[in-house]
């Protein structure tokens, strides 16, 4: 049989067997031109290399997978992918997982407990090696039986619930803290809190740092200036003018994430008399403001790298217990914070 007419599998996919044949040489010569390992003539080499190209070989990773021990693919499950917070996040883990030669397999759940254990148990049952997830259920108990199996699983941005398992974590108490602060250092007494969903945990950590920071300072809370819901335009709106309007009107504002300061942004738009704002999340053009906005900056690359590393880490034998670890967030003031209250301001 001529090297032109070595047939495939009934399948249609080219074995190595097949680029073997085709080239003439060992089955151990292929598999270690296909590795990478040293010890074949470059002719030899050339030679399955265009064997390779003329059947279209392609490797397959699973059956590798299980010769060499190696990942081969990690899921990464969050909230949405199009948001620009989990955007860079995303691109971080992406890096760590590539230079560790893995695919990334990403899945949105759209802050749904239901939708996140269906993806979750899906890419198990698709045998990934590891998992990252922002979490959004309220019961990471049905990871319990994967984890015990062997696949490790690291959360990101919020912890488990029911599970013992590695976190990365901003420090959102400690930069509201930082925020607040900054704020009543500059002369402002009445700030309102505009937060997220409370059952989320990040939108509750905030809100524990607003509360410590004017309990710090010796000032009262007062529960009308803290307003917790979805972004939605028109209950934001709703708040601005309640908050703004009032006799004892507030002086400024905290917005505990993007898509909050981005809605309060357009809503004080038209606004003559705006008051001191301050956001948690940086995000892009925030410095093209006038005045520029004043963040308190988390560092989502940094949660994604540090999560990935942990899972690799996890995936290369380290067995010591869950870790926790907490990354810091920086101030940057660029203006918007540092408006003083009406009675300062220079007319």
């Amino acid at each position: 049989m001529s090297r032109s007419s070595v047939p495939t599998t009934r399948s249609g996919r080219a074995t190595m067997n097949d680029v073997a044949a085709r080239a003439g040489v060992s089955l151990k010569t292929v598999s270690r031109v296909v590795n990478g390992e040293p010890g074949v003539l470059p002719a030899t080499a050339e030679r399955v290399a265009q064997a390779i190209a003329e059947l279209g070989f392609r490797r397959n990773d699973s059956a590798r997978q299980l010769r060499t021990g190696r990942a081969a693919g990690i899921g990464l499950i969050l909230e949405d992918v199009a948001d620009p917070f989990y955007s860079v996040l995303t691109r971080a883990v992406e890096q760590v997982v590539r230079d560790n030669d893995c695919l990334l397999l990403t899945g949105s759940c759209d802050d749904d407990p239901d939708r996140e254990q269906e993806l979750a148990m899906a890419l198990c049952e698709r045998r990934v090696d590891g998992l990252l997830i922002v979490p959004s259920a309220t019961d990471h108990s049905y990871l319990a039986h994967e984890i015990k199996a062997g696949v490790p699983v690291v959360f990101v941005d919020r912890p488990p619930i029911n599970l013992a398992a590695d976190v990365v974590l901003a420090d959102n108490v400690g930069g509201v803290r930082d925020g607040i602060n900054h704020l009543i250092a500059g002369g402002h007494r009445r700030i309102a809190y505009l937060g997220d969903d409370p059952a989320i945990y990040t939108a509750r950590e905030r809100l524990t740092g607003y509360r410590g920071a004017l309990d710090a300072a010796g000032i009262p809370v007062d529960e009308a200036l803290i307003v917790m819901g979805r972004p939605e335009p028109i209950a934001i709106r709703a708040a601005l003018d309640r908050l703004l309007s009032q006799p004892d009107a507030v002086t400024a504002l905290f917005t505990g994430n993007n898509r909050l300061t981005t809605a309060v942004l357009r809503e004080l738009s038209g606004r003559v008399d705006r008051p001191a704002l301050v956001g948690f999340d940086d995000f892009e053009l925030a410095d093209l403001i006038a005045p520029g906005l004043t963040v308190v900056a988390q560092d989502p690359a940094g949660l994604g790298r540090v999560a990935a590393t942990l899972l690799f880490d996890r995936l290369a034998g380290l067995s010591d217990a869950p870790r926790r670890v907490v990354l810091p967030t920086v101030l940057i003031p660029r203006g918007s914070g540092e408006l003083p209250p009406p009675g300062r301001r220079a007319r």
